[in-house]
């Protein structure tokens, strides 16, 4: 059931009590980027922008019980997937919503370590092949994705998986003068650069990234126009003023 004009996106991640990653920056993007945002949360977080002293995960039997109260009211097709405990945790709550839901497009934000220097988990190779294949696309950082994808050879690596997953790799950490996101597809491989900007950090971007991408594919657009635009969105986000908590604000 769609109740309103706005099409609904869902984000399935932790809790940040912040605001600047997680669920809370998800639903702040999700509504400036035009879309109507449902969350649930799959892990409690203790942090601040600066500081990340601990996790505890929701149980995943809770995290369903949250998607599935949803389901019952709300028409859900897009999601975005942020923490998740594991990779095991992670394929199970992909099958849970194709079950439930008709070929959902779903985008999977693989946060191995919090921008306050905690470190979550590792995935082997086997755990990555077996999961890729359901869903839509991947944001990986540029470290992430040299830890899921094999730091020799990466960009030979990332066009080949992109046979099975659309992969957005976020370019920020790259030691380069301009910041360039590379948008990797079965078809097509697509660059967007911008400028670096001087005090331009920000806790939670990926987060931010991820969400806008998601909420530009449920209002209709195509994943490369959609990634632009994401790419535009946190660029305005990270140009939002000189601290580590961004702003959101539609684009213009």
């Amino acid at each position: 059931m769609n109740l309103g004009s706005r099409p609904y996106a869902l984000t399935i991640a932790g809790f940040d009590p912040s605001g600047g990653a997680g669920s809370l920056a998800d639903i702040k993007t999700f509504e400036a980027n035009g879309v109507y945002g449902l969350g649930v949360v799959s892990a409690l977080t203790w942090q601040n922008d600066i500081e990340f002293e601990k996790v505890e995960w929701v149980d995943y039997y809770k995290v369903i019980q949250q998607i599935g109260i949803l389901l019952r009211r709300f028409d859900i097709k897009y999601i975005k997937i942020g923490l998740i405990k594991n990779a095991q945790v992670l394929q199970e709550l992909i099958g849970f919503l194709k079950q439930r839901i008709s070929d959902p497009v779903i985008v999977y934000d693989p946060i191995m370590k919090a921008s306050a220097g905690y470190a979550f988990h590792e995935w082997s190779e086997a755990e990555l092949k077996q999961t890729l294949k359901h869903l839509y696309c991947i944001t990986p950082n540029l470290p992430e994705a040299m830890q899921l994808f094999g730091a020799d050879h990466l960009h030979t690596n990332l066009i080949f998986h992109s046979a099975d997953v659309n992969i957005y790799l976020k370019g920020g950490h790259a030691d380069t003068t301009k910041s360039s996101d590379t948008l990797f597809t079965r078809q097509m491989t697509y660059t967007f650069a911008n400028d670096r900007l001087p005090k331009g950090e920000k806790h939670g971007s990926g987060c931010v990234l991820s969400a806008a991408l998601t909420a530009r594919l449920a209002l209709g657009h195509a994943v490369h126009v959609a990634a632009e635009h994401a790419n535009k969105y946190t660029y305005q986000f990270l140009n939002s003023n000189e601290t580590l908590l961004g702003y959101h604000n539609p684009l213009p």
